[in-house]
């Protein structure tokens, strides 16, 4: 397989690492101001691009019939222009806030107990908390907003809100500390007790991985996918 790398920062580099050990071969990378290779041989696209430029990287490939995957959380208000493009182009896109295989179960089991918890509403208050390294752009993270979409899809709260005190909203806390690769943590607080389960990664690896094993997945195919699609788990 042909990769493509849109954003050649530290993630990309990760993914490098593990598609090369995988038999696959780089054939493009593109970070800020620089180019190398040939975006049309490639066979797929990687985009761990800042925000900013995530969409016109989406679309670059896209034009070419080039099949991208896309880990850049920050954008996501521009994600139905992105969905509309990638048919106009008969192409493959799958977008995940994380790739790790723990966290997509994760979220399932997320899900599992909000919908557990929803009967006991009255007792139970809903938050979250995450902590990422302090280079993180954005906050709350890609991959809270999926969290929270899970709690809120079970809950009388219909928003959330960043560190903040509304008793009508899903509180969400984002830390940024040192070089923490994600620590992601759902609470159920009572006056007598609290509930809470709890991701923590150790490094980028599992990111990484992740992302080269739903390029293999994504490759050759069109449409909209997600990692649920990838590991057969929806």
């Amino acid at each position: 397989m042909k990769i493509a790398l849109l954003g050649y920062g530290r993630m990309g580099k990760a993914i490098e690492k593990f598609a090369l050990e995988r038999g696959h071969e780089i054939v493009y990378t593109l970070d800020k101001d620089e180019v190398q290779g040939a975006l049309s041989s490639a066979d797929i696209a990687i985009n761990f691009s800042i925000p900013q430029a995530a969409v016109a990287n989406i679309k670059l490939a896209l034009e070419q019939q080039i099949p991208v995957v896309c880990g850049t959380t920050g954008w996501l208000d521009q994600y139905d222009e992105v969905v509309t493009y990638c048919a106009s182009q008969q192409s493959g896109f799958l977008y995940a806030s994380n790739f790790s295989i723990g966290v997509n179960l994760f979220f399932k089991v997320n899900a599992l107990v909000a919908k557990l918890m929803q009967s006991h509403q009255k007792e139970y208050r809903p938050s979250l908390e995450e902590i990422h390294h302090i280079h993180k752009l954005d906050a709350p993270s890609g991959t809270a907003l999926t969290l929270a979409e899970g709690v809120l899809g079970a809950s009388n709260l219909k928003e959330w809100e960043l560190d903040g005190t509304s008793k009508d909203k899903l509180n969400i806390t984002a830390l940024r500390e040192g070089e923490v690769p994600g620590t992601h943590t759902v609470k159920y607080t009572s006056s007598i007790d609290e509930l809470s389960i709890k991701h923590e990664a150790f490094g980028r690896e599992g990111f990484a991985l992740g992302a080269v094993v739903a390029a293999e997945w994504l490759v050759g195919k069109q449409g909209i996918y997600t990692m649920d699609d990838v590991l057969n788990i929806s």
